[in-house]
């Protein structure tokens, strides 16, 4: 319910007394679930991250052996996955609400950010990738643009391109991109 809240209303834009009331109790027993506001804004964003967990394993279980098309599945699944977040991600949102470094809630989405980053960069190496940091990288800010791009202007907007983007920047970075490049260059 609280999540529900700070996704209508900003997380500054939601006192404790209207979770309590929204939640049907009352201030002191959420404090003594969460000790404070911020506890609480931390742990609705864990649960949001734990929802991450079952995408990866999904995508080796319905491509398996295949890295790249594993690969190709995500750049998909994050489109659709974006297109549906009406106000955008609750963690890059709480990012850009929260920029005190040692705010509990800053720190699950940082911990969060370089978890999904790591889980990227093992996928672009598995998939052949030599510069799979590099690729991961490139489609994390992608992504993230095209999350900011889709809030500010739209969904008729250059993040409705996102798909063909990902995936030329991923052909760029695979070998068949590469070996093409070198095939035009010594054409020239």
């Amino acid at each position: 319910m609280a999540q529900l809240l700070f996704r209508k209303h900003g997380i500054r834009g939601v006192g404790v007394d209207a979770i309590a009331e929204e939640a049907g109790t009352n201030k002191m027993t959420l404090y003594r679930h969460f000790g404070s506001k911020d506890e609480l804004i931390a742990e609705c964003l864990r649960e949001t991250a734990r929802t991450a967990d079952p995408f990866w394993q999904e995508l080796e279980q319905n491509f398996p052996g295949d890295p790249m098309a594993q690969l190709h599945e995500w750049v998909r699944a994050v489109a659709t996955y974006a297109s549906m977040e009406a106000g955008g991600c609750d963690l890059v949102t709480a990012a850009f609400e929260l920029p005190e470094p040692n705010h509990p809630a800053r720190q699950v989405v940082e911990a969060f950010k370089h978890d999904q980053r790591q889980k990227l960069i093992a996928l672009c190496r598995k998939a052949g990738i030599g510069e799979a940091e590099k690729l991961a990288d490139t489609l994390g800010l992608l992504l993230e643009g095209a999350r900011v791009n889709r809030r500010s202007v739209g969904p008729d907007g250059p993040s409705a391109r996102f798909v063909a983007l990902a995936e030329a920047v991923i052909f760029s970075f695979s070998t068949a991109g590469k070996a093409e490049r070198v095939g035009e260059t010594e054409g020239a």
